[in-house]
């Protein structure tokens, strides 16, 4: 396979080009300007940071990116689907506020945040996987499927339950529904928390499958009948419903490259990662710890896997900052994340994306 193309430049500034007109120019000569925007719905897919949380992007990255579609004619705006877990983005209301406090809004980005699941996570379009392996059908946040072109900005970091958190889990996880999350984080039904549940029997009238009943106005879950659709999730008022937690880092991650390919096929799609602030763990943490290693640079492709390996290998270049977790840390591998988190492996991730067609690991860095 050819390989992709991926564009680079690093943090350094000039008395006539800051940061920002920097980030412009990189999307330029990446080539942002081939895609037809004109009159087109452009979904940025970006996370909006947990509240308590500072390594999130900066709203000022989102309104260069936000500033060029309307520039090419587009109609932008700045997406995330709800969290399954409990937090401050579990539904559209609490997820915008987030989104406000963190200082995404019309008013500093130049475009509308729109929740892409719904009030309750359950706005959803089921969309087939192409050569799905794990996932027959994604389920997707309705107007992320709705929109004519996806672009993808990532704060490049670690994870702890996928390795690395780029532009495939911006793409794969953060586009899901609640039930689609749960569906990558796991093959098991859900189940209930009884010392939370207030008996108002919300989950059982959107059950589908008559798999929710009650005893002593305590919901539970039949799990014979119930088919694992998460919709339960969704709704319950009182975060008493849960999903399980039985798969594998590797499952995990093959899941949410199937979960990417589902987001992006059939659609112009363009991924830009800033690897800076690379926190030990998810944005959706309410908190942050020290970054591991120095700020690197900005990134751009087309080829969203292309440019995760892009960003890791960067990464693996750097120096490890003293004074942080690591240094909590045995030095097995010769891998920052593999280092920092044992049970994870991001390579799995990027060999089922190649093998989905999602893109290559072979890339040309093209520095400007």
């Amino acid at each position: 396979m050819k390989k992709s193309e991926v564009f680079f430049t690093n943090f350094r500034t000039t008395f006539s080009e800051n940061i920002l007109q920097k980030l412009r120019r990189l999307l330029v000569v990446a080539g942002i300007k081939n895609i037809n925007f004109q009159d087109k719905f452009t979904a940025i897919k970006i996370h909006f940071g947990e509240p308590g949380n500072t390594a999130y992007l900066r709203p000022n990255f989102a309104k260069v990116v936000v500033d060029l579609v309307k520039e090419l004619g587009g109609k932008p705006f700045l997406t995330d689907c709800n969290t399954l877990y409990v937090g401050g983005r579990k539904n559209a209301l609490d997820h915008i506020d987030a989104a406000y406090v963190n200082g995404f809004s019309p008013f500093s980005t130049g475009c509308h945040v729109i929740i892409a699941d719904g009030l309750k996570g359950t706005d959803e379009i089921y969309v087939p996987v192409k050569k799905g392996e794990f996932v027959k059908e994604a389920k997707i946040g309705r107007a992320i499927v709705d929109s004519d072109i996806i672009i993808s900005l990532n704060h490049f970091k670690a994870h702890e339950g996928e390795g690395i958190g780029g532009a495939i889990k911006n793409l794969g996880m953060g586009c899901g529904s609640r039930a689609g999350k749960m569906e990558m984080h796991s093959t098991g039904k859900p189940n209930v928390r009884s010392n939370l549940c207030i008996g108002c029997m919300a989950c059982s009238k959107n059950c589908a499958h008559d798999a929710i009943f009650f005893e002593n106005n305590i919901a539970a879950i039949n799990h014979d009948k119930c088919v694992g659709c998460g919709r339960c999730i969704g709704v319950c008022p009182k975060d008493a419903i849960v999903p399980a937690k039985d798969h594998s880092p590797e499952i995990l991650n093959c899941k949410t490259a199937e979960y990417a390919q589902a987001v992006i096929t059939g659609k112009p799609n363009f991924h830009v990662s800033l690897v800076m602030d690379v926190s030990p763990y998810c944005d959706c943490h309410s908190e942050n710890d020290a970054p591991i290693v120095n700020d690197v640079g900005m990134f751009a492709s087309f080829d969203p896997v292309a440019l995760d390996r892009a960003c890791v290998d960067a990464v693996n270049n750097q120096p490890l900052l003293p004074g942080t977790i690591m240094e909590e840390r045995k030095k097995i591998h010769n891998d920052h994340f593999r280092n920092l988190h044992p049970t994870t492996d991001w390579h799995s991730k990027l060999i089922h994306a190649e093998k989905m067609g999602l893109g290559t690991q072979e890339y040309k860095l093209i520095e400007i």
